[in-house]
């Protein structure tokens, strides 16, 4: 298998994964600014131009991080990284990711944007206050959102790693930095975050 990722990108999320699983993917660095890697366009790899991809064995690619944890974790079950397809528990697992790539990921984005004012980007984190609120209140109770380590922690460490370049203080939220805390002693991050030239 071979994880197109661009260092730092929520792509850094399916690399933990793989990681916390003990397989191997092929790491490929994306230019994102030239949508390139080792001189080869990554549009051919995937049109939408975003990382993550993942590229299978078989030819196959898949995009979206969020489906491609979910792949990942599908290949060893026994790690119980993401329960079983068709579950209670699997479709709660997908709530999160679903409910991070879409009420925080995409509420993020925004503030990337040089073009947008001072008084956008301040609506934006009001906003993305009331979504940050609904991830800490279950963390103030339980060490990872699904009571253990799943997929979707893995998700909401990358994206929450933007906050402070972003201006988001994450230390209203107590749950939340010991969160963050936690995620940093685990292997699999240590190593992502090594690999990546981010640590």
């Amino acid at each position: 298998m071979k994880l197109f990722y661009s260092p730092g990108a929520c792509s850094l999320s399916p690399h933990i994964v793989s990681r916390e699983l003990g397989l191997s993917p092929q790491l490929v660095k994306v230019d994102g600014k030239t949508h390139t890697f080792d001189g080869a366009d990554y549009y051919a790899v995937n049109p939408k131009g975003s990382v993550p991809a993942l590229q299978l064995d078989g030819g196959d690619v898949l995009t979206e991080g969020a489906v491609i944890v979910q792949y990942l974790a599908d290949q060893k079950p026994e790690s119980n990284l993401a329960p079983k397809a068709g579950t209670m528990d699997r479709y709660r697992l997908q709530e999160w990711l679903n409910f991070i790539a879409t009420d925080v990921h995409k509420q993020l984005s925004p503030l990337f944007n040089p073009l947008v004012n001072a008084e956008a980007k301040a609506s934006v984190r009001a906003r993305l206050e009331t979504r940050l609120a609904v991830a800490a209140k279950t963390l103030d109770t339980h060490e990872y959102l699904m009571g253990h380590f799943t997929v979707a922690d893995a998700y909401l460490f990358t994206v929450l790693r933007w906050a402070p370049r972003l201006e988001v203080d994450l230390a209203k939220w107590p749950s939340l930095t010991a969160f963050m805390a936690r995620m940093r002693t685990r292997a699999a991050v240590k190593a992502a975050l090594t690999a990546e030239g981010l640590e």
